[in-house]
């Protein structure tokens, strides 16, 4: 069973504007890939693909007659956008609370926008730390420099 873009409402939107980590290795309408496959293009392992499935995280997986799971490019962007999402720090409660109100459409847009703000800020203080920190290397390594740079004292 095929979903319609209607019968996903909201992920388009979400999904359009996060481009791929790497491009799709098959075009659209030949892009069902197995659990293995998509494993294997994500760097996700197979565990873990089930376990956003079943938390919730991951919008209905589209399965063959026979009940093997195939996903499809959107659900590979998707995992591209959820893959930035686990690099800012968000806590998997707040993905997966992003995923719903995806899923439940355009009138979530300021509730899916103040998450993702409430993350940017969070985002922007871990980056000042490293700045920080990268300060304090900078330093120290100029001292050994110079110090390195220096005539033996006798």
């Amino acid at each position: 069973m095929t979903l319609t873009q209607q019968e996903r409402p909201g992920l388009d939107e979400t999904v359009g504007q996060c481009a791929p980590a790497k491009p799709q290795p098959r075009p659209d309408g030949q892009d069902r890939y197995t659990i293995s496959e998509v494993a294997a293009h994500t760097g996700l392992s197979a565990h873990t693909l089930r376990w956003y499935e079943r938390i919730g995280l991951m919008p209905h997986v589209d399965r063959s007659h026979t009940g093997q799971r195939r996903y499809t490019n959107r659900d590979l962007e998707w995992l591209a956008f959820v893959n930035k999402l686990r690099l800012t720090g968000m806590a998997v409660a707040d993905m997966v609370r992003y995923a719903d109100l995806v899923r439940q459409g355009d009138h979530t847009v300021a509730e899916r926008g103040a998450l993702l703000r409430a993350t940017r800020e969070s985002v922007l203080g871990r980056i000042a730390e490293l700045q920080g920190t990268l300060a304090v290397l900078d330093y120290k390594i100029d001292l050994y420099a110079d110090a390195l740079r220096a005539p033996e004292r006798p």
